[in-house]
């Protein structure tokens, strides 16, 4: 299964030694923690262990052209995030927020001026309220560790997040969240009800102190650009005691192609309890034409027998069987998603390493309209000639329609029926020039059958190549445009209403992040 989703700034100065012995000083003064489990700097032995393994994309760690954070900070506790912003802004260090590594563009671990890497890794407790059906979840805990700590308490309540479980919750959440569950209840976005976040002058503020606009602008609409959001309150979900899944393999030949096809017809318009998703992939070694795959992968909310149903009167073309279908409690199906193998704990969703790391970039669309049978043809030729790329096609509708754009800043609701997420994948950076250019060339390939004016993106897919903010202290609306409505359509002001709300100095700073309103 493909892994992904937190914040890249080119670190192209030399920090100042005095700068750096200040901000040691200043948070020896601020942890209540022994100091050297909290501040790591680069001649302490963990430094090293944490850089490499918090980070999901090497392709930004392997460069050598990129200078390293000045310290890596893991609090325990709310006050010593405050203590690392306050003495971060003091000695004019940036500053990085990292929860689980899967930022894509590698922003939460890169700077052009001299950073800290404020790493959450220990700060990710869980608390269950089985009595109001809500959970606290701090920063740092993964995808993974809130859907086994659900489980543990409750066999009928779940969350709609992603599929990835070393996915850290605060870029996941503050960018949106899409899930097999958004069909029935939206983003994980759209179930968040209150949430702690430590301003820039170290205020420690929730729903009611930081205000309706900077609450609604941290729910999916990045929140490195606001503060560091410790912690989340969710509504958890309703999830019954079985559900059932099942993966359909096809070759991407002239059948499957008109599989694909029609899926684009039905899959956002199937009952709301009901995800069936497509992934397009090549099975062999390049220039193997023929041998390109395409997956059916399915989430019911329900028994086999009503989900036979369903696909005999809305999908026969995929010649679903009953014995294709299996039946286990809603965690066993995070596992089978993830591609853990039957039979697996659910312990190993605590797991938060990535075993198989790999250089990659992504790209993302959303879709409007059908595309005609042909688009696929041509993707299944393209991909015949690129190993470790991967097409994943998730469907809209349902509750997604229901939402309007402007309910949270992830404007993506109505009107589109799927998503899609284009990866590629690649071991040495020796050849990355090579595997770029396929996927820029894919990219272009898509134009005109996706969403235009503007073409639109997920946040939570960063993608730089949509434009970046001018390198320096200037940041404008008309600079940040360029992206900011790829990824926000019309909620894009009012991020940046928000911004100037509660960070008008503009501390927190990145490549893609939302300008204050009067700048």
């Amino acid at each position: 299964m493909v892994c992904i989703v937190l914040l890249v700034c080119f670190l192209l100065t030399t920090p100042s030694y005095g700068n750096v012995q200040e901000f040691a000083t200043c948070m020896a003064l601020h942890s209540t923690s022994t100091y050297s489990s909290v501040v790591h700097s680069q001649e302490s032995p963990s430094y090293a262990y944490l850089l490499q393994e918090s980070q999901q994309n090497p392709r930004w760690l392997n460069s050598t052209s990129l200078l390293k954070p000045s310290f890596i900070v893991t609090p325990k506790t709310q006050n010593e995030i405050q203590g690392a912003i306050l003495c971060a802004k003091k000695h004019s260090l940036q500053v990085r927020v990292m929860s689980g590594g899967h930022d894509y563009e590698g922003l939460s671990f890169l700077c052009k001026t001299p950073f800290i890497i404020l790493d959450l890794i220990d700060y990710r407790s869980i608390n269950i309220n089985l009595e109001d059906e809500t959970a606290w979840i701090q920063s740092g805990a993964t995808l993974g560790e809130v859907y086994y700590n659900i489980a543990k308490k409750s066999d009928i309540l779940g969350f709609p997040a992603g599929l990835c479980p070393s996915v850290g919750v605060g870029g996941h959440f503050s960018g949106g969240g899409i899930g097999t569950m958004m069909r029935k209840y939206g983003l994980s976005a759209d179930n968040i009800i209150d949430a702690n976040l430590v301003d820039a002058n170290g205020r420690i503020l929730n729903r009611e102190t930081m205000g309706e606009d900077v609450f609604w602008a941290i729910r999916g609409g990045g929140g490195a650009s606001f503060g560091v959001i410790s912690a989340w309150k969710v509504r958890l979900v309703r999830v019954p005691p079985l559900v059932t899944v099942f993966t359909i393999h096809k070759m991407l030949d002239q059948e499957g192609v008109k599989l694909v096809h029609k899926w684009q017809y039905i899959a956002s318009k199937l009952p709301e309890n009901l995800f069936i998703r497509v992934l397009i992939q090549q099975i062999d070694g390049v220039d193997s034409h023929g041998n390109v795959k395409v997956l059916f992968n399915s989430l019911f909310l329900g028994l086999k027998t009503d989900l036979f149903s369903i696909m005999n009167t809305n999908f026969p073309e995929l010649g679903l069987k009953m014995e294709d279908c299996a039946e286990m409690s809603w965690i066993r199906s995070v596992l089978y998603f993830t591609g853990y193998q039957k039979g697996e704990p659910s312990e190993i969703l605590l797991d938060r390493t990535t075993h198989y790391k790999s250089n990659l970039k992504a790209k993302s669309d959303f879709v409007i309209e059908p595309m005609p049978e042909s688009v696929f043809q041509g993707i299944s030729e393209r991909f015949s000639q690129q190993k470790m790329a991967f097409m994943i096609m998730d469907p809209l509708g349902g509750r997604m329609d229901e939402i309007l754009e402007s309910e949270i800043p992830f404007p993506h609701r109505k009107g589109n029926i799927y998503n899609i997420q284009y990866i590629v994948k690649w071991g040495s950076n020796e050849g990355s020039k090579q595997h770029l250019d396929w996927i820029q060339s894919l990219y272009k390939y898509m134009e005109p059958y996706v969403s235009n004016s503007p073409r639109s993106a997920y946040l939570n897919y960063r993608d730089l190549d949509l434009g970046i903010n001018q390198q320096g202290n200037y940041l404008s609306y008309r600079q940040a445009i360029t992206w900011g409505t790829k990824y926000f359509k019309g909620n894009f002001q009012r991020l940046e209403r928000a911004k100037h709300q509660i960070d008008p100095s503009n501390f927190f700073t990145n490549e893609q992040s939302i300008p204050p309103l009067s700048y």
